[in-house]
């Protein structure tokens, strides 16, 4: 018994940190899926700097096609009324 126990210890060395590292696998991977969960719902500083700087440059667009048609059907009402110098 002594000899068989001799000769199975260090096979089961060999097979413990395999079990080891998945143990450690499965009691980590509750606090790694809330982390994942965390960084899902929050937004951090470099992702709202690129947001704002995005929604600010599409707001920049809108208004500057919109002040272009004023500009456009001032021009035309000027023109309508019989205005020469409507530029």
């Amino acid at each position: 018994m002594k000899k068989s126990m001799m000769f199975a210890a260090p096979l089961l060395m060999l097979a413990l940190p395999g079990c080891v590292r998945t143990v450690a696998s499965v009691v980590t991977a509750p606090v790694r899926a809330g982390a994942q969960v965390a960084d899902w719902t929050t937004t951090s500083q470099d992702e709202a700097d690129r947001n704002y700087g995005r929604k600010m440059r599409e707001k920049e667009a809108r208004e500057g096609r919109e002040a272009k048609k004023a500009e456009k059907a001032r021009r035309k009402q000027c023109r309508e009324a019989g205005y020469q110098d409507c530029d």
